[in-house]
C-alpha cells in the first residue's frame, strides 16, 4: 500500500460530497474511485473531483486495484450487503452510520469483520472531532466532577411529509431513530459507556407510520440521559454533560467545532478547533492511520461501540 490510503466511494450523494470535499484536508487519504447506481452519475461525480476510475455497479470497485479501502454511503438498508460484498474481495471497510438496521444484523456482520480480518468501522465521525475528544479530557480530569445528566438533540425539518423521501420509506428503514437519533444515541454512549437499565419513549409518526419525533429518556444507575431527534422541527441540536461541579455544552454537537466549560453559571474555558474542512478530515486523517498501520479496529470507535449504540436503538424502537 502507498503512504496514502486510496479510498472507493459507494454512493455519490450527500455524505460523498462532504467525503470529497474533505479529503484534500487530510496528510494520508485520496479517493481513487467512485461507484453508483448508474454510470452517468458516478462519472459526473468523478469528474467534479477529478477521480480517476468511476464506475455504475458497486462489484467493480470493490475488485478494483487500485482501491485500497472502501466507504460505504448508501441508504441504511444496503449497508449489510455491501459490507459483505467489500469483505469478501478483502477490502477495509468504513460504513455510514446507522452500521445496520438492527442488531442482529450488527452482530453479523462483526463476526464477519473477525473472520476477515479487515478493518471495519462504523462511520461515527463525531468521535474523532477534536472538541468532542476536548469535552471528554475536561470530565476526565474531573472538571465537571460526576455526570448527573447527559442531554442531547437533534433534528431537522423534513416537511411537508414525503413518503417517496429515502428518509420517509418504510422500505428504506426510514424513520428519524435511525436517520438521526443514532447522533444523540451515540453521543450518550461516548461520554457515559454505559447500557440503560430502563428507557422511556415518546413517540409520534407520519401519515405512513414511520416515527417523525422522538423523545427519549434513558434511565442508569446514577445518571440520566435526555435525548431527542426530530422531522418536525429543528431542535437545538445542542449536548450538555452536567455534573455535580460544573457543565460542559456543545453546540451542533454532531459536528462539533467547539466546547464550553461552566461553573455554575460563569464560563471557565473554552475550545475550538479552527478546522479547515466540515469536520470529517479528522475521522479520514485517524482511520486512514489505523489502515496504514494494518489495525483491524479503531481504538476510537470499535465494533463494541457500535454494537451498544445498536442495541441501544433497538430498545427504543421495542417502546414505539
Amino acid at each position: 500500500m502507498s503512504k496514502k490510503v486510496r479510498w472507493g466511494i459507494i454512493g455519490a450523494g450527500r455524505i460523498s460530497r462532504l467525503l470529497a470535499l474533505d479529503m484534500p484536508h487530510t496528510s494520508n487519504a485520496e479517493i481513487s474511485a467512485v461507484a453508483a447506481r448508474s454510470e452517468e452519475r458516478a462519472k459526473e461525480f468523478a469528474e467534479e473531483f477529478n477521480i480517476p476510475h468511476y464506475f455504475g455497479n458497486y462489484q467493480s470497485l470493490y475488485n478494483c486495484d487500485d482501491v485500497d479501502a472502501v466507504y460505504i454511503a448508501t441508504p441504511h438498508t444496503f449497508h449489510r450487503q455491501h459490507m459483505i460484498d467489500a469483505l469478501a474481495a478483502g477490502k477495509p471497510v468504513i460504513c455510514e452510520k446507522p452500521f445496520t438496521v438492527n442488531s442482529d444484523e450488527c452482530e453479523e456482520l462483526m463476526g464477519l469483520a473477525e473472520s476477515s480480518g479487515q478493518y471495519v468501522m462504523e462511520a461515527m465521525w463525531t468521535y474523532f472531532l477534536p472538541a468532542i475528544r476536548k469535552a471528554k479530557e475536561w470530565i476526565d480530569t474531573g472538571r465537571i466532577g460526576t455526570i448527573k445528566h447527559v442531554k442531547a438533540d437533534f433534528g431537522y425539518p423534513l416537511q411537508p411529509f414525503d413518503p417517496d423521501l429515502r428518509e420517509y420509506d418504510k422500505n428504506l428503514a426510514g424513520g428519524c431513530l435511525l436517520e438521526m437519533g443514532v447522533y444523540p444515541v451515540s453521543i450518550a454512549w461516548y461520554f457515559l459507556r454505559e447500557d440503560p437499565s430502563s428507557a422511556h419513549v415518546v413517540n409520534r409518526h407520519a401519515p405512513n407510520g414511520v416515527e417523525d419525533d422522538l423523545s427519549m429518556i434513558f434511565n442508569y444507575k446514577d445518571h440520566v440521559a435526555t435525548l431527542g431527534t426530530s422531522f418536525r422541527c429543528k431542535l437545538q441540536n445542542w449536548c450538555y454533560i452536567i455534573g455535580d461541579e460544573g457543565y460542559i455544552a456543545i453546540p451542533n454537537f454532531w459536528r462539533a467545532s467547539d466546547c464550553y466549560l461552566y461553573q455554575l453559571d460563569e464560563q471557565i474555558d473554552y475550545f475550538n478547533d479552527n478546522r479547515k474542512g466540515s469536520g470529517l478530515e479528522f475521522e479520514i486523517e485517524a482511520i486512514s492511520n489505523d489502515i496504514l498501520e494494518n489495525k483491524q479496529q479503531s481504538d476510537i470507535m470499535p465494533l463494541q461501540n457500535t454494537w451498544h449504540i445498536q442495541l441501544h436503538m433497538d430498545l427504543v424502537r421495542n417502546l414505539f
